[in-house]
């Protein structure tokens, strides 16, 4: 630690000599780099004086958890640009053509080559219509009519559901946490804008 705050001290000096100190360009960075010091002090000052409680952490697990609902859903789906593409997919699929070769001419790149699954999760976790959708349909099922979202035109079939299990609280505690300060930190800017506005 010694030989590289030495190391450190010497750059500086020549640094200095050079004149570089006075460069404006530089001397922005500096003040930068001192604000952004400052503000991670104050945010720690805060944060230790205004910790988080067990309770406040419980009570948004608690509120995830029903976000998220019971169940949860293994799907898959072909997204197209146009309603009458999805249609004719339906149409496909009526004569007994199989999905995952289907799914290769979707839009969505993320599950196009995986047979257009996209794997177990929650109907909150899409948008609403498609979310809406999904739990109407039974295992096995796909949708009779395309669904409209701000994607396009999707067809979605349903795999499987299953009660939906969360991770313990214990696992998820440290991103509750991490949410939980930055929200903190957010209510705090607001108060403090608020106040400069006042005064």
């Amino acid at each position: 630690v010694k030989e590289e705050l030495v190391r450190r001290e010497i750059l500086a000096q020549e640094a200095k000599k050079k004149g570089l100190d006075k460069n404006a360009n530089i001397q922005g960075q500096i003040e930068l780099a001192k604000q952004a010091v400052l503000i991670r002090a104050y945010l720690s000052d805060y944060v230790k004086a205004h910790p988080i409680s067990e309770a406040q952490l419980k009570a948004e697990y608690d509120l995830i958890k029903t976000n998220l609902g019971a169940t949860e859903y293994k799907a898959r789906h072909v997204l197209v640009e146009k309603e009458d593409e999805a249609k004719a997919i339906i149409a496909k699929l009526e004569k007994g053509d199989k999905f995952s070769e289907l799914a290769k001419a979707s839009k969505d790149p993320g599950s196009k080559d995986k047979g257009g699954e996209l794997g177990w999760s929650s109907p909150k976790a899409y948008v609403k219509p498609f979310g809406d959708a999904l739990v109407l349909l039974k295992k096995g099922e796909y949708t009779k009519t395309p669904v409209k979202s701000d994607f396009g035109y999707h067809v979605i079939q349903l795999d499987d559901s299953r009660p939906m299990t969360p991770p313990p609280f214990e696992q998820v505690k440290p991103q509750l946490q991490q949410r939980a300060g930055q929200q903190q930190v957010e209510n705090l800017v607001k108060e403090l804008r608020n106040k400069a506005k006042v005064d």
